[in-house]
């Protein structure tokens, strides 16, 4: 009394193949961090460059400032954070920045510190005993390099 394709079990769906995942792109040009202090630098105002100043600047250099907002508030956060942006006005990512003339001056002088070992270790002998000697008790010498 059963039906012939009642009886058949159902057919399932086939599967697809997986698809490959395709390599992406290396992004070629300057990072939004590198074009952010550009525009930064640019800039002649006292007050420091504020965000609407700074996503415009962005614009028309031709970065698409509404399609990388997030990247854009993140870097310029990490700029600060860095002290290569100094934030006159606001707080977080919003208000005016000016770069940070203490720390361009400050990469111009770099400082190198080398120690002098204080304590040397000597062999004496066959027996292989060994010593710890002080070769110096005199403070680090300092070597400013220009």
């Amino acid at each position: 009394m059963s039906s012939p394709a009642a009886a058949a079990p159902l057919a399932t769906p086939a599967k697809s193949p997986k698809k490959r995942a395709r390599p992406q792109k290396k992004k070629t040009g300057p990072s939004v961090s590198d074009l952010i202090l550009k525009a930064v630098s640019t800039y002649t105002g006292r007050g420091g460059m504020s965000l609407a100043a700074l996503k415009k600047a962005l614009k028309a250099g031709g970065y698409d400032v509404v399609k990388n907002r997030a990247r854009i508030v993140i870097a310029i956060r990490r700029l600060v954070a860095n002290k290569s942006l100094v934030q006159t006005k606001g707080s977080g990512a919003s208000g005016s920045f000016k770069l940070n003339k203490k720390q361009r001056n400050a990469q111009g002088r770099a400082r190198k510190v080398t120690a002098w070992p204080l304590l040397r270790t000597v062999t004496h002998g066959n027996s292989g005993v060994r010593h710890g000697v002080f070769t110096h008790i005199l403070m680090p010498k300092v070597c400013v390099v220009m």
